[in-house]
């Protein structure tokens, strides 16, 4: 029996994003393993799955070098404990930790997921060159096992990360995002045109994901008359330095600008209901999942010309890009969607046709049964 080891940096991000491929491969036969952080009860999430599950105490958030390293040696531990056929790092702690780790325990079969490259290339303050460049280097010495596969979900990613770990063209693939299951998120009808139309940003509620220039762009609609509201969906993370703060969020909802429905597990429901979504993002993103949530739905949507972003739409076909940052682009973009209902419902229909075509979770399983497969027939 093949043993599979899958390393992410949060037990919730696993479940939102990869047990769609975990579950297929127990499926198999695999026996699946993953070792994340668990911020929620994993033992009740795991029960009905039969995945083994190993703690692993990673924060995104963590910069003290001897606590850092010695995250790689923990995994050096797990790895030795559980003889791992395949690992499958996932966000970029894991990848550089786990590539790192695999190394030291000669594990050959890697595949590492490049999910976006976060706020350190998202700015260009000496702190994050000089992090860049650290960075760049642990690249380089986590990603040269040889039988190796790098998955991107966008080019501009895949374009960086190969410069700096100097990783040849064999060993790269590009899926766009996780997927999304299309019977979870069926096709929905726009509602009523006798209610007012909800527009919704659902995200971690980080500053680089838009919020501050969704609530100004949503501010500026209102004050201009519009009866649509603006709908905010997620938390403030507050282990990060980027996010909005509680005090912001209660000030806007208090004042009519917006709403703030928190973290939802309902996210079908929560789409159904909209008209519109929004992110305005300049956060180095690999392919936003709600995007292809909302696609699925039925939905336009509204997003920025950055990287991941772009790549989740089909430019004024089934949504609009704006420049990031761009308050006022943000906000004539939303009115004009909102002032032409046809608009909306052509774009929600094309919408669903791309997520049939692109996005469609079992085409992303497929795809990585495909790498597994490859990996280890080379290692044999």
């Amino acid at each position: 029996m093949y043993r599979f080891l899958f390393v992410v940096n949060d037990f919730g991000f696993f479940l939102s994003h990869r047990l769609p491929i975990a579950l297929t491969l127990r499926d198999a036969g695999f026996d699946v393993h993953i070792a994340a952080s668990n911020e929620i009860d994993t033992e009740a999430a795991l029960r009905d799955y039969g995945l083994a599950y190993h703690f692993w105490p990673v924060t995104r958030s963590g910069k003290n070098p001897f606590t850092e390293i010695a995250l790689i040696w923990k995994l050096v531990r797990i790895f030795r404990q559980i003889k791992p056929n395949i690992v499958h790092l996932i966000t970029t702690k894991p990848v550089l930790y786990g590539g790192i780790a695999a190394r030291l325990t000669g594990i050959d079969a890697t595949v590492a997921a490049i999910t976006g490259l976060g706020f350190l290339f998202s700015g260009n303050g000496a702190v994050r060159r000089v992090l860049r460049f650290l960075v760049s280097r642990l690249y380089r010495a986590a990603l040269t096992q040889s039988a190796l596969c790098v998955i991107f979900q966008n080019d501009d990613d895949a374009k960086i990360v190969s410069h700096l770990a100097r990783l040849k063209p064999e060993n790269i693939r590009l899926i766009r995002g996780a997927g999304v299951d299309l019977s979870t998120y069926p096709f929905r009808p726009l509602p009523s045109i006798d209610k007012p139309p909800i527009v919704i940003l659902a995200a971690r509620l980080l500053k680089p994901k838009g919020v501050p220039q969704f609530v100004a762009a949503a501010r500026k609609l209102r004050e201009q008359g519009s009866e649509a509201r603006f709908v905010l969906v997620g938390l403030p993370d507050e282990k990060n330095p980027e996010s909005v703060t509680k005090d912001f969020i209660a000030a806007n909802v208090r004042d009519g600008t917006i709403e703030h429905w928190g973290q939802r597990s309902d996210m079908p429901e929560v789409l159904r209901q909209s008209s519109l979504v929004v992110l305005p993002s300049y956060y180095r993103e690999g392919v936003p999942k709600v995007l292809l949530e909302a696609a699925a739905v039925g939905r336009a949507v509204i997003t920025t010309n950055a990287p991941g972003c772009r790549d989740a739409i089909i430019p004024d076909v089934t949504g609009l890009l704006v420049p990031p940052r761009d308050v006022e682009a943000l906000a004539g973009a939303m009115k004009q969607l909102l002032n032409d209902r046809a608009r909306l419902q052509a774009m929600g229909k094309a919408g669903r046709e791309l997520a049939e075509r692109e996005f469609d979770v079992h085409r992303v399983v497929d795809k990585h049964l495909d790498i597994y497969q490859k990996l280890l027939t080379e290692k044999e």
